[in-house]
């Protein structure tokens, strides 16, 4: 398997995330050629800021090879990691980061910060940004525009009723 292909696996996570109404992204770690964890997003359904995607594969991934540090292990990503999914990524010492759709908002891989160029920080996994990212940003798209959507609707049906 190669990155798209890890890449279209995380797609399908993403998917999950959306169907539980959380922003579509998904995420797994892979050691070897292998998934050993994998993650959506669920901050909503948890009551958890920090349940992005990249924290439930990155905790899913320790548990699963009893070790905090994924040393010789990659992330594979729909979306450009935050800052605080790039400190746990460190911390985890990740050796690659592979994302789809950059985040010109609050990515942490080079679109608005770089940590992981930051000479003075301890640990830098390689990345690679840009794998499948029209897809990957096209999902993203979709549901922001579905979810304006039904503010629109909501507000509408909202007014009907004060009448």
């Amino acid at each position: 398997m190669d990155d798209v292909d890890f890449m279209r696996m995380a797609l399908q996570l993403a998917g999950m995330a959306e169907v539980a109404g959380e922003v579509p992204v998904g995420a797994l770690v892979v050691k070897d050629g292998m998934v050993i964890g994998q993650g959506c997003n669920a901050p909503i359904s948890k009551n958890d800021p920090s349940a992005h995607a990249e924290m439930q594969a990155l905790r899913e991934a320790a548990q699963h090879i009893g070790n905090y540090r994924l040393t010789e292990c990659e992330l594979f990503v729909t979306l450009e990691p935050c800052l605080m999914c790039a400190g746990a990524i460190m911390h985890a010492r990740i050796a690659r980061v592979v994302f789809g759709a950059a985040d010109y908002k609050t990515g942490a891989c080079g679109s608005v910060l770089n940590p992981f160029a930051d000479s003075r920080l301890n640990h830098h996994a390689k990345v690679t940004g840009g794998v499948l990212a029209d897809e990957c940003s096209r999902m993203l798209s979709n549901f922001f525009a579905m979810r304006r959507q039904q503010k629109i609707e909501n507000r509408r049906q909202g007014a009907e009723y004060e009448d």
